[in-house]
C-alpha cells in the first residue's frame, strides 16, 4: 500500500482548529480507496514562537520539510505580530525554497451559499485563478533609506524573469486546455511600462504552443470589475503575484464565503513538496471559540490528494463538500448558520 508522508502545520488561530477536521477527512478516505497517510505536526511552528523565540521556525526548518511528500497549514498572523514578519519568516521561505511557483485557486458558487452577487449563481460560477507565486510584485529587491527623516523612503521593485513568467503561464495554458478551453490573462501593460508588457509578449508566446485555447487580456481594473458583475464569464485566470492575490480573494468573497476558499502551492515538477493551505487567515477574532468553518482546510486537503495522484479521493471530499451545503441546513456561523466546528464536521463525515 502506498503510504504518503504529510507535514502538518497547524500555525495559528483558528488554524490549529481545522487541520483535525481535515486531517479526519483525509483518514476516511484514504481508508476508503487503500493508500496511507502518516502525519509528522510541526504545532510550534507559529508568531507564538516567534514571539518567544524571534523566529516563526527553527533554522533547519526547510530541511525538516524537505522529504515530506506533501505539507497541509492551517494559517498564519496574530495582532502581535506584523503580517511581514510572519509571512516572511514561514510561508513564503516555503513557498520560494521548494519552487512552488503556482499558487492554485479553485473557485466555485455551491448549491446553499449564496453569493453578494446576484448574477453568481450554482453551476455557473467555476473558474480557477492560477497565480505566479514566487517573484513579480513580491520581490525581495528594494530598501528603505533615511528612515525617520522628512526625506524618508521606500523603493519596492517588481522582478519578473522570462523563466519564471513562462512557466506559470504554460501550466495557466495547459490547465485551461482540460478544462473549457478558455483563459483570461491579467496584466496592467497600459500604465506599468516594463513588466506588465513583457507579461503580455510572454503570455502571447506561450499561446502559440496551445492553439486550442482561446485566450485574452483583461486589465486588472476592468477585470475585477468584470469579475463581480459577470463571474461566469471566466474559467481560468492567469496573472502576476499581486494580482493574483487580490483577484483569488475577490472571487471567493463572489462565491460566498472566504472560509471555503482552498489554496493550492505546486511545485508542478514534483522536485519538492507542494503546499496546501485554506485562504481564511487565522481570524484572531473567533480562534478558540470552536466555530471555524472547516471546509477551506477540507478543500485544500482534498487538492492534495489529487496532486498525491488519487483524484478519486479528492472528488470524495468535494462532492461531500457540495452534498453538506446542498441537502443539510448545518452551517458555521460564516454561512449563516449556528453549528460548531465539531458539529459541521460529523455532518460532512457522515455524508462522506
Amino acid at each position: 500500500m502506498t503510504t504518503h508522508h504529510i507535514a502538518l502545520i497547524p500555525g495559528d488561530g483558528i488554524g490549529t482548529e481545522v487541520l483535525p477536521p481535515a486531517r479526519r477527512v483525509l483518514d476516511a478516505v484514504s481508508c476508503r480507496h487503500g493508500f496511507g497517510l502518516s502525519y509528522t505536526s510541526y504545532d510550534d511552528w507559529s508568531c507564538a514562537r516567534y514571539l518567544r523565540e524571534g523566529a516563526m521556525m527553527p533554522e533547519d526548518g526547510l530541511d525538516r520539510l524537505r522529504d515530506q511528500d506533501a505539507i497541509l497549514l492551517g494559517a498564519v498572523g496574530h495582532p502581535d505580530v506584523p503580517d511581514h514578519v510572519s509571512l516572511w519568516g514561514l510561508l513564503i521561505p516555503i513557498r520560494r525554497t521548494f519552487r512552488q511557483y503556482v499558487n492554485l485557486r479553485p473557485i466555485r458558487v455551491f448549491e446553499g451559499v449564496e453569493s453578494p452577487v446576484r448574477g453568481a449563481v450554482p453551476g455557473a460560477v467555476d473558474l480557477v485563478v492560477v497565480r505566479e507565486n514566487t517573484e513579480g510584485e513580491y520581490s525581495e529587491a528594494g530598501g528603505r533609506l533615511n528612515r525617520g527623516f522628512p526625506e524618508e523612503l521606500a523603493v519596492q521593485e517588481a522582478v519578473f524573469t522570462r523563466a519564471g513568467v513562462t512557466r506559470v503561464v504554460d501550466y495557466a495554458f495547459g490547465l485551461a486546455a482540460g478544462r473549457s478551453g478558455r483563459l483570461t490573462s491579467a496584466t496592467k501593460s497600459n500604465g506599468i511600462v516594463h513588466t506588465l508588457p513583457f507579461w503580455d509578449e510572454l503570455v502571447a508566446e506561450c499561446a502559440t504552443g496551445h492553439p486550442r485555447v482561446a485566450w485574452d487580456q483583461e486589465h486588472i481594473d476592468a477585470l475585477a470589475a468584470k469579475l463581480v458583475l459577470d463571474p461566469a464569464r471566466y474559467d481560468v485566470i492567469v496573472a502576476s503575484n499581486l494580482f493574483g492575490d487580490i483577484l483569488s480573494d475577490l472571487a471567493a468573497a463572489v462565491a460566498g464565503s472566504i472560509g471555503i476558499a482552498p489554496a493550492a502551492n505546486l511545485n508542478p515538477e514534483r522536485e519538492f513538496p507542494s503546499m496546501f493551505e485554506p485562504v481564511h487567515g487565522s481570524a484572531p477574532d473567533i480562534a478558540g471559540l470552536g466555530v471555524a468553518n472547516p471546509l477551506g482546510a477540507i478543500w485544500s486537503a482534498a487538492l492534495m490528494l489529487d496532486h498525491l495522484g488519487h483524484r478519486e479521493a479528492a472528488d470524495d471530499i468535494t462532492r461531500a463538500i457540495a452534498s453538506v451545503l446542498a441537502t443539510t441546513d448545518v452551517r458555521t456561523p460564516d454561512l449563516g448558520g449556528t453549528a460548531g466546528t465539531a458539529d459541521f464536521t460529523n455532518e460532512l463525515l457522515r455524508l462522506l
